[in-house]
């Protein structure tokens, strides 16, 4: 039996679900929310009925229980939303966008009767300018198909047949719906990229103006032409986990303003005492990290309050962890600029398509076969197309947190294929990062890391001329029955029974395998996981959030000792 299980979050949602400003990063005091209550019905024409008879809450999936929907739906449903809504007073300038976080996979949008656009892909935010099909009362529709059985677009852990690591699909709008309205000359991009104490400002659209930053010093400004503006910071600070450092700033031109923000920091990969080591700012650094699929029991994809995340990430950071793999989910902005604010770091994977074969992609390298020619995988011409594009869109749009310190390509073969010249592609895009260019296995020539995946034996590593990346392990599956989504059916790589014996178990994995591979170069650990998904139980905490599994103090002092014996290694 499936049980409905609330976060504390879900238990008290207010009136506007997910109301913050979306896009902290790129902020201004235009905005008008849409989330809340649309009208809702599913059909198989996708064509917008006269009548509804179902409200849900956007933006949760319509899979969800906060969408007050919570069923699954078929393979060629679509999903038809609709609300109406006037502007405030003094809200229109000279332009007015309809933003959408993200829609799962395909939308088609109406405004008063007339068609605006549509647009393909679950992950990634899109926008369409309305002013033209604005009245003072208005009427919006939007239809929606989650077809993602061509395995042709990015899909994630999505499955109709939902069931160990594969879950409950997210179907339609899953992230914040959101007007802002704009002045003729207004500010399109900011692009701000470091080099040590060197900050150099790129900026699309207004191309004249001023930048104020806020620096422990007090506030600068430098101004900017044709887009253009650089400078030396004195005495600057730099971003990590432990002093996480933003300079924020606001950006003006003669009709427009937009807050944002930069920090510094560098990343690269020394010889240190023969081993190759990875270094933040210059220095050595270990990188003790969690997979983080980003699942919420009542929201699914979607958190029901950002506390939700920033709870995760002070959770985690409490524990002694300073990084988290954001597993083959693209989150809202906003979890970025928390992991940014709070700091933790990010190694954030691109979200896989092609078709997944457990033969081929965990049968096979679970005993042994983890070099493939990757060349000849995956070989469709549209979904290889697809993949690369999702794949430097991501970039593109993630680049700018600080707390994004490596891209994963691959995840155990998942829709894996040409990974070196992705990995080229890639680095060419962003050489300021690390790249995992085949996390598990099928390997790449090209790749940052010796990246490794450990379940069903001990850790065991040896030099390379890499550093050693244990980029998933353990997955101990401790289930709490009180607070699990599935009585039936657990899914994990070894069942413990107790919270005294998980703890333990937890412990001597780390003391006893984690540990004594670091004089072998390992320099980046990811434990599976922060919490139970679904039927996978091997979370640290419960699925939803309401258990910590571990006692903080003790795993503290073992993350503790995991760092004191890497800096005592060279």
């Amino acid at each position: 039996m499936l049980k409905h299980l609330l976060t504390k979050q879900g238990e008290n949602l207010g009136d506007l679900p997910l109301g913050e400003y979306p896009r902290p990063a790129f902020k201004r005091d235009s905005y008008f929310c849409l989330n809340g209550q649309w009208d809702f019905a599913c059909n198989k024409n996708g064509e917008i009925p006269k009548s509804f008879n179902e409200k849900i809450l956007v933006p949760y999936c319509p899979e969800s229980l906060l969408s007050e929907i919570n069923r699954v739906f078929h393979k060629g449903d679509f999903f038809v939303y609709k609300r109406t809504f006037a502007l405030p007073d003094g809200f229109k300038k000279d332009k007015i966008f309809l933003n959408f976080g993200a829609v799962n996979r395909a939308a088609k949008v109406y405004l008063n009767g007339a068609f605006v656009g549509e647009h393909i892909g679950s992950y990634l935010p899109f926008s369409f300018d309305v002013t033209e099909h604005l009245k003072e009362e208005n009427e919006i529709a939007i239809v929606c198909e989650n077809n993602f059985d061509d395995f042709i677009y990015p899909y994630g852990k999505q499955c109709r047949k939902r069931g160990g690591m594969w879950y409950t699909p997210c179907s339609g709008i899953w992230q914040t719906v959101w007007l802002e309205s704009v002045p003729k000359d207004y500010i399109e991009s900011i692009d701000i990229s470091t080099e040590n104490d060197l900050v150099n400002f790129s900026l699309a659209g207004a191309q004249n103006g001023v930048i104020t930053i806020l620096t422990p010093n007090g506030s600068l400004e430098i101004p900017f032409s044709r887009g253009k503006a650089r400078l030396t910071l004195k005495n600057p600070v730099f971003w990590s986990p432990e002093n996480p450092y933003l300079y924020y700033c606001t950006v003006k031109s003669e009709q427009d303003e937009v807050q944002t923000y930069f920090a510094l920091r560098t990343l690269e990969i020394k010889e240190i005492g023969g081993i190759m080591r990875t270094c933040l700012n210059g220095k050595p650094y270990f990188f003790n990290g969690l997979l983080d699929q980003g699942y919420f029991s009542d929201g699914i994809y979607t958190p029901a309050s950002y506390e939700n995340f920033e709870e995760d990430v002070l959770t985690i950071k409490k524990l002694g962890f300073n990084m988290l793999r954001k597993h083959i989910k693209i989150e809202p902005e906003y979890f970025y600029y928390l992991c940014d604010k709070l700091g933790i770091v990010v190694f954030q994977d691109m979200v896989n398509n092609g078709k997944y074969s457990f033969f081929r992609d965990t049968a096979l390298p679970t005993i042994g076969l983890k070099h493939f020619p990757d060349t000849i995988l995956h070989a469709n011409k549209k979904s290889r197309e697809v993949f690369e594009k999702y794949m430097l869109d991501t970039v593109a749009l993630l680049k700018k947190h600080p707390s994004i310190c490596c891209w994963t390509i691959f995840n155990e073969g998942w829709g894996q294929f040409c990974a070196n010249e992705m990995y080229l592609k890639l680095k060419t895009l962003d050489s300021t990062r690390f790249i995992d260019s085949a996390s598990g296995w099928f390997k790449a020539k090209n790749n940052d890391f010796d990246s490794l995946h450990i379940y069903f034996k001990p850790v065991k590593t040896k030099k390379t001329d890499k550093p050693v990346f244990l980029s998933e392990f353990g997955g101990y599956s401790f289930k709490i029955n009180q607070h699990s989504f599935n009585d039936e059916q657990t899914y994990g790589y070894k069942k413990i029974e107790s919270h005294e014996d998980f703890q333990r178990d937890f412990t001597a994995l780390y003391k006893e395998q984690v540990m004594p591979a670091i004089k072998n170069g390992l320099c980046a650990t990811v434990y599976t996981q922060v919490s139970d998904v679904e039927d996978e139980t091997n979370g640290l905490l419960t699925y939803d959030r309401k258990v910590l599994k571990v006692t903080v103090e003790t795993i503290k002092s073992l993350n503790d000792d995991l760092y004191k014996e890497f800096y005592s290694s060279f």
